[in-house]
């Protein structure tokens, strides 16, 4: 049952990971080496491509492929379209050796440097933005990514005001920083005013939208480590305090000064050997020592300089192979950057120091969670991240399983641990607290872990972790608490910020398919966290949803794989006219 790891070679830089799923069971019982994080962006800014330099770095894809293999688009339609329909979990195990973060630099309340990151990648599109919800309440950290040149983004401002509200910990990636150097060959000057501008509109978004409950201040900073800047079809990204830590050494001054002066208003005159708080364009700290070296060896890789090339590798002591070497333009640049700059450093550092474990998290999310009275043994076992406190997991979505027609529940655990077989209460969401209404009491069949495309089972799941869980599809429509106190309160029903308003009527095509049809719907009804099917009183099957691309995905899925194929009369989207904003 291990997962085979392709063996691969960048130099020096990374050591092969090869975990099992015994070893990530071992390390779920840790809420405090846990990061549950989600990856939201608008449309297109590289949030899947961004994903698989962090699963290749945790050995379930080779290096190489990274980039371009996107292994959180699972489905057939969105490997074709390029974009990412449903959110995809996968969980990371990952050893951070001493010189990727050092003892000092390590979280405070952290147990040793094995880490295990439950990641889940979302889409970008308005459409699907409630999967974007689904996804964010079951985490606790999210990587907002921005396109270095398109900036911040409708969709980007959306999605991180969504993040705030359910008081999640922002930290920054400004993706696609080749684009800057190949396509548009901007000079430095340009590039940092760009970043700088980008920094500050995502500031502009935080602070107006954030939870003063939360405490810190939540604004993202280059020069604390907040930001990094990425390319992730190249795999290779950077963090300012990465930088002044090889600077330093050179300068003989403190990594912390050092890193203070690689951003803003910092010059340094080469001619003088003095640093200076202003002066031209071309001597500013960030552009000089950061955007100038990379510039570099991107160019000699581009122009086939290899000597050049050589040396610049061996001053950097980056050993490359000797294949690796003998590739040409971009996929040799690919190799170059990979091994020096090597993506997941970056942003594991990030994730790893700068976002909550669930045990710092839940103690200021537990109260807009939990519905109950604040002082119940559920909601202070929610608080204190309590592996033995009663049972609380929310269930955020449905995903379809192996057998046709079935799925699997996807949710967190919030307090206590679930074991498969052991009688728990589900309540739906329309469940009142002393009320039989939307209340089962079952056993669960079994507990899975999702990786990406397949799932694998284990026992029982600690508090902290996300899992699935089969055999619950029947008592929930999409989403709904799991308890085992008797007196325990439904968890906060989650707050879409769309709406679905695009209308179809749909009917079968041979009047015999319509049992078909009604189980479909029923189906289809699960498998996405916004659609909402009525029966108008002229008998008409009406499916809604959020917008046209979205409902186009409806009917497909609805056509071919809850209904095997028998054809549809399907009608024009019409969207409802009211007369006044209900």
């Amino acid at each position: 049952f291990a997962l085979t790891s392709v063996p691969r070679s960048c130099g020096h830089s990374c050591t092969m990971v090869n975990f099992t799923i015994p070893m990530l069971r071992a390390i779920m019982d840790r809420p405090k080496q846990i990061r549950n994080m989600s990856v939201i962006a608008h449309v297109d800014h590289g949030k899947s491509t961004l994903t698989d330099s962090l699963v290749a770095a945790a050995g379930i894809i080779a290096m190489a492929t990274a980039g371009d293999q996107r292994l959180t688009d699972t489905r057939a339609d969105e490997a074709e379209r390029g974009i990412t329909i449903k959110s995809t979990g996968i969980s990371l195990y990952n050893e951070i050796s001493q010189e990727e973060i050092s003892d000092d630099r390590m979280p405070k309340d952290s147990e040793g440097r094995e880490f295990l990151i439950n990641l889940i990648d979302s889409p970008g599109h308005v459409d699907f933005s409630a999967e974007v919800t689904a996804a964010l309440r079951i985490t606790d950290g999210a990587l907002v990514v921005v396109d270095s040149i398109d900036g911040v983004s409708v969709q980007t401002e959306t999605v991180l005001r969504q993040a705030l509200a359910e008081r999640i910990k922002p930290v920054l990636a400004i993706n696609k920083l080749d684009r800057g150097f190949l396509e548009l060959q901007l000079d430095s000057e340009s590039m940092y005013s760009n970043f700088t501008k980008h920094v500050e509109n995502v500031n502009v978004t935080i602070s107006t939208y954030h939870d003063s409950a939360m405490g810190e201040d939540l604004q993202v900073y280059p020069e604390k480590g907040t930001v990094a800047f990425s390319a992730g079809l190249h795999g290779w990204a950077f963090t300012i305090p990465q930088f002044a830590r090889i600077y330093a050494k050179k300068f003989g001054v403190s990594v912390d000064k050092m890193t203070e002066r690689l951003w803003g208003e910092n010059y340094f005159v080469a001619a003088e050997k003095k640093w200076s708080s202003e002066s031209e364009a071309s001597h500013r700290a960030f552009n000089m020592f950061i955007l100038d070296p990379i510039g570099k060896v991107i160019q000699c890789c581009m122009n086939d300089q290899m000597d050049k090339l050589q040396k610049m590798l061996t001053s950097l002591n980056v050993t490359m192979k000797k294949d690796d070497l003998e590739l040409r333009a971009k996929p040799l640049m690919k190799r170059v950057m990979q091994a020096w700059l090597p993506a997941h450093k970056a942003l594991l550092e990030m994730m790893i120091c700068h976002l909550p474990s669930p045990h710092a998290a839940q103690r200021y999310r537990a109260e807009l969670l939990y519905t109950g009275p604040a002082d119940d043994a559920t909601c202070s076992g929610i608080r204190n991240c309590d592996p033995n406190a009663p049972l609380c997991l929310y269930v955020s979505k449905m995903v379809p399983g192996a057998d046709k027609g079935r799925f699997i529940a996807f949710g967190r655990v919030f307090s206590g641990t679930i074991t498969s077989g052991v009688k728990v209460r589900i309540m739906g969401p329309n469940y009142v607290p002393g009320q039989k209404g939307d209340l089962n009491i079952k056993s669960i069949q079994r507990i899975v872990i999702f990786m990406g495309r397949r799932q694998d089972p284990v026992e029982s799941v600690p508090v902290g972790n996300t899992c699935g869980m089969v055999g619950v599809d029947q008592f929930l429509v999409k989403t709904g608490t799991i308890c085992s106190a008797e007196d325990a309160f439904p968890m906060k029903d989650m707050k879409f910020s769309v709406s679905p308003v695009v209308r179809c009527a749909v009917e079968p095509k041979n009047p015999q398919d319509l049992p078909k049809l009604v189980e479909g719907l029923k189906r289809l009804a699960k498998s996405d966290p916004m659609v909402i099917i009525t029966i108008e009183e002229s008998g008409e099957h009406i499916v809604a949803g959020a917008g046209e691309l979205h409902m186009e995905i409806c009917l497909k899925d609805l056509q071919d794989d809850f209904m095997n194929g028998a054809p549809l009369k399907i009608s024009d989207p019409v969207v409802s006219y009211r007369e006044t904003v209900t």
